[in-house]
């Protein structure tokens, strides 16, 4: 089966007919609810903290933990672990990656929406 990777930069001309935009090719590691929403944080962020991002996403340690482990093993943030004083620190951040890969996400998803509304 063939495999859509190209999508519009820019909205279809009214008159060009619509295509079809394959679902099957959304990045499922970064739909889910969760990861889209670390990935959309560390984003709009230099950089966030685990207790930043647990307090944003309103989730539990353990949820958080295996959501980022996730897309760190994907390359898509990278996680930096110290020591403030005694106490453990975990800061994340947007990779090169990772960006490309959202805006990859965020383009296939805006295409999706075109093509839905065109053939609605």
């Amino acid at each position: 089966m063939a495999r859509h990777n190209a999508l519009p930069a820019e909205p279809p001309d009214s008159e060009a007919p619509a295509r079809s935009v394959p679902v099957r090719d959304l990045d499922r590691l970064i739909h889910e609810r969760m990861r889209l929403g670390i990935i959309s944080a560390l984003a709009a962020n230099e950089s966030l903290t685990f207790n930043d991002l647990k307090k944003l996403l309103k989730t539990t340690d353990g949820n958080l933990s295996v959501h980022a482990r996730k897309l760190e093993d994907a390359r898509y943030i990278s996680c930096t672990k110290s020591f403030e004083g005694r106490m453990p620190r975990t800061e994340y951040r947007l990779t090169a990656e990772g960006r490309k890969a959202l805006e990859h996400y965020l383009d296939h998803m805006e295409a999706l929406i075109r093509s839905m509304r065109v053939s609605g």
